[in-house]
């Protein structure tokens, strides 16, 4: 809102310091600050009145050191992360950007399932929360939404290389630094609808989500949206779930998030800018760079969240921040076209997910092979998800979280290693 109003301040009155409110750099970093300022303040006043409403979270008895200290911490605090990422968004983001709709439309979708999720467990006290099947449905609804607007909407482009020849060897003779430049690399003039996405480690190559089915008829691969779709469903699913497996201790979901959040971030704006698109090597994708404005809103949250989640917590997110958080990191991440970044960047929530799985299937096969007792004595993990076998072994859980976080800067750092590893 306040793009527009400050636009038109510069355009009409040459209104001095108006014109500052184009640069993304300074929109996002206001949206960063007005995202910390909403966390920060306004945080505790959010969890002194859900203090008074009583809306504690019910901890069941897992045998965890320290678990029954937390029964009766406020819950539902994901609504500070929501108010914390929507206004600073609404004040100083493009409104009319196609990529900023659709991350508002998928916060406020998977917020408000979270939220109906953590209602029914706090106020009709039902401890399973939403029926599984009703959360599933939110969340293919919400994916199928972002896969058609990624394909469909006119908005949503990308404008690819070409590659210009040059055979002047007076180039190559004023340095070998340049040698390499010879061939130049340029956009498209016109921007293209195309289902390309990059593909990590791999140098001049895209993946084409058409070509799976290219091979069934001459004019298939406009029919592409049938594996795209899906893709995004799955996606957008699988990662949110991710998210809300982690958030089982102390600032571990924020945290990672906010990691997370700041790739991500940079991400988008290299992909937005036809200088840092053209050095790295990666698809130019027109009018995501306004994407920035709103991650940087979504770090903001994160950390301002963190500092009432980190241990010992004084509010918990639910599944009112951590469903909304790991949708975001999922379509932000489709929209600019790094999805097959996530096994790497988002490893702590796939390794998170995968231990409950794993978890499962074994306990499983061991009570099909050896009946339920052997089964109980012989789990592949003390206790899933992950961050819970650690506290099992005796760990604290102030170091399983740090040494998350450790591991997902690491993880951070071979995501960017990718892009020039290629």
């Amino acid at each position: 809102m306040l793009y527009y109003l400050f636009d038109f301040l510069d355009k009409s009155f040459d209104f001095p310091g108006a014109g500052v409110f184009h640069y993304i750099s300074f929109r996002a970093a206001m949206a960063l600050i007005f995202s910390l300022i909403i966390s920060l303040l306004f945080g505790k006043r959010i969890i002194e009145f859900i203090r008074r409403k009583q809306i504690g979270e019910t901890i069941r008895e897992l045998g965890l050191e320290g678990q029954t200290q937390k029964s009766g911490t406020p819950t539902m605090g994901g609504l500070i992360i929501l108010a914390a990422i929507i206004i600073p968004t609404l004040l100083f983001a493009k409104l009319h950007n196609v990529y900023i709709v659709l991350m508002l439309v998928s916060t406020v979708w998977l917020g408000g399932i979270g939220f109906l999720d953590d209602y029914i467990k706090v106020f009709k006290k039902d401890k399973e929360g939403l029926k599984g099947k009703f959360k599933v449905m939110g969340q293919v609804g919400i994916g199928l939404i972002v896969g058609c607007v990624l394909y469909f909407h006119p908005d949503v482009v990308v404008k690819e290389r070409v590659v210009q020849s040059s055979s002047n060897s007076y180039l190559h003779e004023i340095s070998t630094n340049v040698e390499h430049k010879l061939n130049t690399p340029k956009y498209a003039e016109q921007p293209v609808k195309t289902l390309k996405t990059t593909i990590p480690f791999i140098k001049n190559n895209e993946l084409d989500y058409g070509k799976f089915i290219s091979w069934a008829c001459d004019d298939c691969l406009k029919y592409g949206w049938l594996v795209f779709i899906p893709i995004v469903i799955l996606i957008v699913t699988a990662v949110s779930n991710g998210a809300n497996i982690t958030d089982g201790i102390d600032g571990l979901a924020a945290g990672t998030s906010a990691i997370i959040g700041t790739v991500l971030g940079i991400l988008a704006y290299v992909s937005g800018n036809t200088v840092f698109a053209d050095y790295l090597n990666i698809m130019y994708i027109p009018n995501s760079g306004e994407l920035v404005v709103f991650i940087a809103a979504f770090i903001g949250a994160c950390v301002g969240f963190l500092w009432y989640n980190a241990y010992p917590a004084q509010v918990f997110m639910g599944d009112t921040g951590s469903l909304a958080i790991g949708g975001i990191i999922a379509v932000f991440a489709i929209a600019i076209r790094k999805e097959l970044l996530i096994p790497i960047l988002c490893g702590v929530f796939l390794v998170e997910n995968l231990s409950v799985i794993m978890q499962v299937y074994y306990f499983k096969y061991q009570k099909r092979k050896h009946g339920i007792e052997y089964a109980r004595e012989h789990r592949l993990f003390k206790m899933a998800p992950l961050h819970h076998h650690y506290q099992k072994s005796g760990f604290h859980e102030s170091k399983i979280v740090m040494r998350f976080f450790i591991i997902g800067l690491a993880l951070a750092v071979l995501t960017f290693i990718t892009l020039k590893v290629r």
